[in-house]
């Protein structure tokens, strides 16, 4: 999960590598129990006697693995490869099912470190990291990262150190 350890720099540690927060798979979840309810609920009504159950079978089937695939396993995939790392000297967000997208941010760009949380993130623990950098890019919201105070108190030293000259947190 995350970055892989060939492409960190010399004397570069990971700190820290997650996903977001599972809550992003709740919607995909319930859309799956629903899909699946309701599908082999529409195969069981289908009157054997009619003329074309079988071709009405295939359809709601079809339908169904349509509507997971959307609904259910591409949310899911989205989730499991999107992945944040937090090393000794950047903050990197790798994203992407078939195309894959690379943000790295230096922690010696970064000028503020903050987290936003809702009542109910508060509860799930996690919520919004806004990171501000010296980059074309500004500000920086990240959703639903879990552990948000302590990604955030991480990020926060590791930056005092970088901006320190104290890359390796000794």
């Amino acid at each position: 999960m995350g970055l892989p350890e060939h492409h960190l720099t010399e004397g570069e540690r990971i700190v820290h590598s997650f996903h977001p927060h599972w809550k992003r798979l709740i919607i995909p979840f319930l859309a799956f129990v629903l899909v699946v309810a309701a599908s082999s609920a529409a195969i069981y009504f289908i009157p054997n006697d009619y003329t074309y159950s079988g071709y009405a079978r295939i359809a709601v089937a079809v339908v169904a693995v349509v509507a997971l695939t959307l609904w259910t396993f591409i949310p899911y995939l989205r989730w499991k490869t999107t992945s944040y790392t937090l090393t000794s000297h950047r903050f990197a967000i790798s994203t992407g099912i078939l195309n894959k997208s690379d943000d790295d941010i230096p922690l010696a760009k970064v000028n503020s470190v903050s987290s936003d949380q809702k009542f109910i993130e508060r509860i799930l623990g996690c919520g919004t990291l806004r990171v501000e950098s010296a980059s074309e890019k500004g500000e920086i919201d990240y959703l639903d990262i879990p552990k948000i105070q302590l990604v955030r108190q991480e990020l926060f030293r590791l930056v005092e150190d970088a901006s320190d000259g104290n890359i390796d947190g000794k």
